[in-house]
């Protein structure tokens, strides 16, 4: 159970990480381009609407305004006779309209703008609707790329990296954090780059309009620079904490619900809901402080908005009271400046999402740069059929560099020999078929088969010789016909029936309503241990292999079962190479040599009967381990 304290993760190169997600969509550059043209047109399109608008409201001001003078005046004099009259703001106001005196509103004039600004934000709409299409498909690609990147190196890291690595956080990586990469390029790819580019296009016309009044509104933006860096300085670590203590709360919970039963017997519920609640507790922490400081960000910029909008109205009215500029300017000019807070806002808005996205994406990419086992051969070495000769000639090995565990270990075994492997815990047993499978490799020294160097063979090539049995079987959800047959690329009906009756499933699966038909589930909790331990045998017969391991392969199963079994192994036997990690006698007193291992090393070998009468390392195991068992036997 990981009940131990979580230290508080650090997101270590946000800049680069970043930039190493950017780079991911160079494949889709050509699209990426396109969105960038649709979102350019949308939101040119979506600048000049409020400029007509403008336009609109000067028409029907202007008509406004001329229905109240007197007809027959001309403008010219009316102005000058307000000029005359001392009534100067007004006069410098009427000279910046276009009126004409005595005539109301122009709704035919009116009628043209409107009609094109439905054409213009019509527009608009289309092609934002196939950015946000394009996005779509951008960014699910690229998300597609990533899964294969990820599930690619899972096939490649070696077999420590998953002992070091809790399954939990490695499922969440693959997956939360995948997720959370895909959500925070939709919801942001597309939107950022149409609020760049509205804030661009909305300065360009602020200015154009009045460049006083986009002097003002510049005035807010360092202060939201400002105000968006500080607080997303102090949201990114709580982000980077969220997404650690998910994966450590996701390896509990697989890690309990796997060992649900074990968890019960010994009554550890308490405990293990503890723990949840610990890493739950952190979790909620986390998300809470970094949902929370983050979320400040958008009410900060709405009051900055605020603020700048009533600057804007204020000098706004004085500069049409002034005749400086015309109602319709002024009201355009205002949508211009929420136009210009709004993409702000959002783009601040989004650092929540982007610093979640990248605490995930540094994630990912930790696993992506995991290191590797040792690249695979180009071409295999073996030509012919193999005969299964195995040599361990001064093989040593260290899970760590300063903790020796075997050293110049030097073996031969001829094929068809059956070779038992015993010794105390720790001893090296289960290693050195790790090292025979290639799960790990040799730190020195070298393992051949029929000669070649196993090294120098591809991994896939070198397993497809060998069926290896574990004392933990591995079931998937399915028949158990479907289970058997995993053993073989294209096996048959009756190749699995034959499988099936070798290893005894047949005794049992009679007694189910659906025989071979039978599901079960991933964890095979409706066979017993026993039946369980037989389909993996039987997936092994299928599986027809040159060199055969049991890695105390019959530890589950009855006395009398285990003798049909053993029987049955011995037909299998014939002809290769077996390696037997037992410490029952039934297992290993027919075999053709015993190792006896302590410490790494092989302190003796021969058979039963040699290593008897040696009275060494055997002898006493077998007294104080298999005396007993013979007994039972006898």
């Amino acid at each position: 159970m990981m009940a131990g304290g979580m230290p508080t993760e650090k997101l270590q190169d946000f800049k680069g990480s970043t930039k190493r997600l950017l780079k991911m969509l160079k494949p889709q550059r050509m699209l990426v381009a396109l969105v960038t043209l649709l979102g350019i047109a949308s939101v040119t399109l979506s600048v000049i609407g409020p400029k007509l608008l403008g336009h609109a409201t000067d028409i029907i001001f202007d008509g406004i305004v001329g229905k109240g003078l007197p007809a027959g005046v001309s403008k010219a004099e009316i102005i000058a006779r307000l000029r005359a009259e001392g009534q100067t703001n007004r006069a410098d106001m009427l000279a910046s309209m276009d009126v004409i005196p005595g005539q109301g509103i122009d709704f035919t004039r009116l009628q043209h703008v409107l009609l094109w600004v439905l054409v213009i934000y019509l527009f608009a709409w289309v092609f934002g609707v196939f950015q946000g299409r394009l996005t779509a498909t951008v960014v699910q690609r690229v998300v597609f790329r990533l899964r294969n990147q990820v599930e690619e190196k899972l096939s490649r890291l070696p077999l420590s990296y998953f002992d070091q690595q809790p399954r939990g956080e490695v499922l969440s990586r693959a997956t939360n954090d995948t997720d959370n990469i895909a959500q925070t390029l939709q919801q942001t790819f597309s939107q950022l780059v149409t609020s760049l580019l509205t804030i661009i296009g909305v300065l360009v016309v602020m200015f154009w309009i009045s460049p006083l009044l986009a002097l003002i509104a510049l005035v807010t933006v360092p202060v939201s620079v400002w105000l968006t860096t500080a607080i997303g300085k102090r949201s990114q670590p709580q982000f980077v904490a969220q997404w650690a203590t998910t994966g450590k709360l996701n390896g509990h919970i697989e890690e309990m619900f796997t060992g649900h039963s074990l968890v019960k017997v010994f009554g550890r519920q308490n405990e293990a809901a503890e723990t949840f609640r610990t890493h739950n507790d952190r979790l909620y922490a986390s998300s809470f402080r970094a949902q929370f400081i983050s979320g400040l960000i958008q009410p900060a910029m709405m009051f900055i908005s605020n603020v700048n909008y009533v600057l804007v109205a204020v000098v706004g009215g004085l500069r049409v009271a002034s005749g400086s500029l015309s109602l319709g300017d002024v009201q355009a000019f205002i949508q211009y400046s929420r136009q210009f807070s709004q993409p702000l806002t959002q783009v601040a808005s989004m650092a929540n999402l982007v610093q979640s996205g990248v605490a995930s994406a540094e994630r990912v990419f930790a696993l992506l740069d995991a290191p590797e086992q040792s690249a695979e051969p180009e071409t295999s070495p073996v030509t012919g059929p193999v005969r299964g000769r195995v040599a361990f000639e001064d093989v040593s090995f260290r899970y760590a560099p300063e903790k020796p565990l075997i050293d110049n270990l030097s073996l031969a075994v001829e094929p068809g020999q059956t070779v038992a492997i015993v010794g105390p815990t720790g001893a090296g047993k289960t290693t050195l078929v790790n090292l025979l499978m290639r799960f790990y490799d040799v730190t020195s020294g070298r393992i051949t088969l029929d000669g070649v160097d196993i090294a120098t063979m591809p991994r896939e090539e070198l397993r497809e010789h060998m069926g290896m049995v574990l004392q933990d079987t591995w079931l998937f959800g399915g028949t158990i016909y479907d289970n058997i047959a995993y053993g073989a690329d294209h096996p048959t009906p009756e190749s699995v029936a034959a499988a099936a009756e070798a290893a005894h499933v047949d005794r049992f699966v009679r007694s189910l309503p659906d025989g071979m038909d039978t599901v079960i589930d991933d964890e095979g909790s409706n066979v017993s241990a026993g039946e369980k331990q037989l389909i993996t045998i039987a997936r092994a017969f299928l599986a027809k292999p040159s060199i055969l391991i049991l890695d105390e392969a019959t530890s589950s199963v009855d006395t009398r079962t285990e003798v049909l079994i053993q029987r049955a192994m011995n037909t299998l036997r014939a002809g290769r190479t077996s390696f037997v990690i037992a410490h029952r006698l039934s297992t290993i007193r027919d075999a053709d040599v015993i190792l006896v291992m302590e410490s790494g090393a092989i302190v003796e070998q021969g058979t039963h009967d040699d290593l008897i009468a040696a009275n060494g390392a055997y002898a006493r195991l077998y007294s104080a381990q298999f005396a007993q068992a013979a007994v039972d036997m006898d």
